[in-house]
């Protein structure tokens, strides 16, 4: 990022903008945004680039993601895998002209810079617009555009029982001859990526049937809800559904899934890279945040909402 737009992106999230709607707000700062309802936080959406003891440093994905009762569901820089950073999407191979640039996932030979980041507020809904450009070294000792990043995440006012979030991710390539692709295993992983805060007892459940974690991906259905005690012991459960859209490339994606100390993912495309066109790649997930009295039925009812043309 050049000095001149470091400074006005300083200056404009300094400022302590703050956008309303109804019991909805949104609030600028240095790092990023953050948004809440009445006097509970949703989520943050960082901006400035974080790093932890300047590695593995990271720009434009959401972390803290609260639950309904307000407590921190997703993690940051964690120790065992300092490289997962609350809700994100990433992908390990990054090749241009067939060659690896860099890797995303590790934050290898490759920054991402925000160009901008707009807040919208409606009746039921604040949207953040966000711009953000891929850079990496290519052909001399600069790093240039590869990637241009436009994404909204839309927050809608919860109901007594659940909150929608939704993620809207299109990815275009500034170079001919680009490609991505998940971990370069039988794994392949990448792609959008969730690191929650796994209790002990989480479950993977998905429409009629318990889903089991297997080392490699599973076919598990076009959703998945993670449920288990997000609030604590002893209090009630809690979880999160994770809705794939049915336009996503490679619908229904297989599923990347840890019982603990990891992230869960809805995995494209594998680990054989595809290519990103300059016409590009568009991604839409939803997340509902919800509590226990929302049950499969409803979260499939939910999906089919979701998921009508």
């Amino acid at each position: 990022m050049s000095r001149i737009n470091y400074i006005i992106l300083i200056f404009a999230f300094n400022s302590g903008c703050q956008v309303t709607g109804q019991d909805l707000r949104a609030v600028k700062t240095a790092d990023g945004i953050e948004i809440s309802e009445g006097s509970s936080k949703i989520l943050f959406y960082q901006v400035h680039p974080k790093s932890e003891n300047g590695k593995y440093e990271r720009t434009n994905y959401v972390h803290p993601l609260y639950s309904l009762s307000g407590n921190i569901i997703t993690e940051d820089f964690p120790e065992d895998h300092p490289h997962h950073h609350g809700i994100f999407w990433s992908w390990h191979q990054i090749l241009y002209n067939d060659k690896p640039i860099a890797d995303g996932w590790m934050s290898e030979n490759i920054s991402w810079e925000v160009l901008k980041s707009d807040v919208t507020k409606q009746k039921n809904t604040i949207t953040l617009t966000n711009e953000v450009l891929w850079k990496s070294v290519l052909n001399s000792n600069q790093k240039e555009g590869i990637v241009r990043e436009n994404s909204t995440i839309i927050v809608h006012k919860a109901n007594a029982s659940y909150r929608l979030i939704d993620f809207d991710i299109k990815l275009a390539a500034l170079k001919d001859n680009l490609k991505i692709g998940g971990s370069d295993d039988p794994k392949g992983y990448g792609g959008f990526s969730l690191r929650f805060k796994l209790p002990d007892d989480i479950r993977f459940l998905s429409r009629d049937k318990e889903v089991v974690a297997e080392e490699l991906a599973v076919q598990a259905g076009p959703w998945l809800d993670f449920y288990g005690s997000f609030e604590g012991k002893n209090l009630p459960e809690s979880g999160v559904a994770v809705f794939s859209h049915p336009s996503n490339p490679g619908h229904p994606q297989p599923w990347i899934l840890r019982n603990q100390k990891s992230m869960q993912n809805p995995a494209f495309p594998g680990n054989v890279p595809v290519e990103l066109s300059k016409a590009g790649l568009r991604f839409k997930y939803r997340l509902v945040i919800h509590g226990q009295n929302v049950n499969i039925k409803d979260i499939q009812k939910l999906y089919e909402e979701y998921a009508r043309p």
